[in-house]
C-alpha cells in the first residue's frame, strides 16, 4: 500500500482548522483525564461521555481519590454509560497507578498495558495524546479513513492489529507534534467527514487523493465484522436494568425485588449470575449490592 505524500500534512492542517472542542483536547488536561475519558468512549458516544467525564474528574480528580473509594462507588457513578464493567476495572487501574506508579499515570505502552482494562489501543492512545509521544494510534474512524483513502475499499476489514499499526505508521511524521495532530486528524476525519454511512467528500481535505473516490466508490466485498445483537429484550438490556436497580438502591436489593425487573425468569437469572460472576452484584444476607 503506497501512502501519497500530501495527505499526513493535509490532514495535520485540516485539524487545526476543524477540530471540535473536546475536554481531553484542552491544554494542560491531565494524563489522568485521558484515562479516564478512553474508558468512557469504549463504545459510547461523546455526547454523553463529555458530563460524565466532568463529574468524575470533580469528584476523583486523581487515580489515588478514586482508589480510595469501595469500587461499588465508581459502578454507581458509571450510570447509563454502558457496559459498566469497565468502570470496576479503571478502579482496578487506579489502585494499581497509585500501588505501582506512586499515583503517576505510566507513560510507557507496557506499563500501561499492564492496568487491569488497559488494551493495545487505550495504552497508545494515553501514551500519544497525554504524553505526546510518537505511537501509531488507531480506532474505528481512523481504519475506515485508511480503507477508503489508502486502500479503495468502502469499508475496513475485520480490525487486525499488525495491519492497522502497520498502516498507520506509514502515516506518521517523525516530528512529535506532527504526529499527534495525524493520529488525531485521521480519527477526527473519520468522526465528522468520512463518516460510514454519509461521508462528505466535498469537506474532505484529501479527496482529490482517495482511492476510493478514484474507483468510482466500489461496494464492499470483503469480510466484514459480526453484527452486534439488537439491544432491546437481550441479556445486555436485563443487565441493564438489574444494574440500575443496584445504582439507585443504598440498601440490598432483594430477589423479590430483582424477578419484578422482567418477567422471563431464565433470562433473568442468568444476567444476574452474570454480574455476580463479574463481580458487578455481590450478594450481601438480605441481597445484592454493589461491589
Amino acid at each position: 500500500m503506497s501512502v501519497p505524500v500530501e495527505i499526513p500534512a493535509r490532514v495535520a492542517d485540516w485539524f487545526a482548522e476543524n477540530r471540535r472542542d473536546l475536554p481531553w483536547r484542552d491544554p494542560g488536561f491531565p494524563a489522568w483525564g485521558t484515562l479516564v475519558s478512553e474508558f468512557m468512549l469504549q463504545q459510547t458516544p461523546v455526547a454523553r461521555v463529555i458530563p460524565r467525564l466532568a463529574e468524575w474528574l470533580e469528584r476523583w480528580p486523581t487515580p489515588q481519590a478514586l482508589a480510595s473509594v469501595p469500587a461499588g462507588e465508581a459502578v454507581r457513578a458509571w450510570a447509563n454509560l454502558g457496559y459498566p464493567r469497565r468502570a470496576l476495572w479503571l478502579h482496578a487501574a487506579a489502585v494499581q497507578i497509585t500501588e505501582r506508579h506512586g499515583g503517576v499515570v505510566p507513560h510507557n505502552v507496557d506499563d500501561l498495558l499492564a492496568l487491569t482494562g488497559v488494551g493495545d489501543y487505550t495504552a497508545r492512545a494515553v501514551a500519544a495524546f497525554a504524553y505526546g509521544l510518537r505511537h501509531p494510534v488507531v480506532d474505528t474512524n481512523t481504519r475506515r479513513v485508511i480503507a477508503r483513502a489508502l486502500d479503495g475499499n468502502a469499508e475496513p476489514a475485520p480490525p487486525s492489529n499488525t495491519r492497522d499499526l502497520a498502516a498507520m505508521e506509514r502515516l506518521l511524521p517523525d516530528n512529535l507534534d506532527d504526529a499527534h495532530a495525524v493520529n488525531a486528524g485521521m480519527m477526527e476525519l473519520g468522526a465528522i467527514v468520512c463518516t460510514a454511512r454519509s461521508p462528505r467528500c466535498d469537506a474532505c481535505p484529501i479527496a482529490d487523493l482517495c482511492a476510493w473516490r478514484q474507483a468510482g466508490y466500489p461496494e464492499y466485498e470483503g469480510k466484514r465484522k459480526a453484527v452486534q445483537k439488537k439491544y432491546e429484550g437481550s441479556d445486555r438490556h436485563v443487565r441493564g436494568l438489574i444494574m440500575a436497580e443496584l445504582r439507585a438502591a443504598h440498601v440490598p436489593v432483594t430477589a423479590l425485588e430483582i424477578e419484578t425487573l422482567w418477567a422471563d425468569a431464565p433470562q433473568r437469572d442468568r444476567a444476574l449470575a452474570g454480574l455476580v460472576s463479574d463481580g458487578l452484584a455481590v450478594y450481601a444476607e438480605t441481597g445484592y449490592v454493589l461491589p
